[in-house]
């Protein structure tokens, strides 16, 4: 048996440490394995203003890119930089979730702008418009020099017990 403060410090999302599985809730898709499998460096969420400890709907996701991630040109592979584009929009979505609700991607699109070789990719996303059912997130990829590799665009759904 918890006495009354340790029961309301684990149900309390908040007070959840990066290496609770569990989260902390708003920040629990920063810690995907798909995320540790790639090498994406996931950076800790910015708080919001006037709600200390919360995204807002943003997120940055870096990848330190080298040969093993080529395709057969030679080139950072397009699917790789989609994937992040994706990691990084699905986080900045997951940190404005409320509890009880997940979600699912529905559509994402991506234009590819440059190529890239070595060096690190940078994917900032940031949540446009989150409704009641649907949300909308997009993301901006950069190289080392802050030149735009690729830009990318997303639609969420809302699921769980409220919906």
């Amino acid at each position: 048996m918890t006495n009354s403060s340790e029961s309301s410090a684990a149900s309390d999302p908040a007070s959840r440490s990066p290496a609770d599985p569990r989260g902390p809730l708003d920040d629990r898709f920063a810690e995907a394995p798909i995320s540790r499998l790639v090498g994406f460096q996931v950076q800790p969420p910015e708080p919001a203003a006037g709600d200390v400890g919360k995204a807002a709907g943003h997120a940055v996701v870096l990848l330190e890119c080298s040969r093993h991630h080529h395709n057969p040109m030679g080139r950072v592979h397009g699917g790789l930089i989609a994937a992040l584009a994706d990691s990084a929009m699905g986080i900045a979505f997951g940190r404005c979730l409320l509890p009880g609700e997940d979600f699912s991607t529905i559509d994402m699109q991506i234009s590819f702008i440059r190529p890239m070789k070595t060096g690190l990719l940078r994917a900032e996303a940031r949540v446009i418009e989150r409704g009641l059912r649907i949300g909308f997130v997009r993301c901006q990829i950069t190289n080392t020099c802050g030149k735009r590799v690729a830009v990318a665009s997303c639609t969420c759904t809302l699921t769980g017990q409220s919906h």
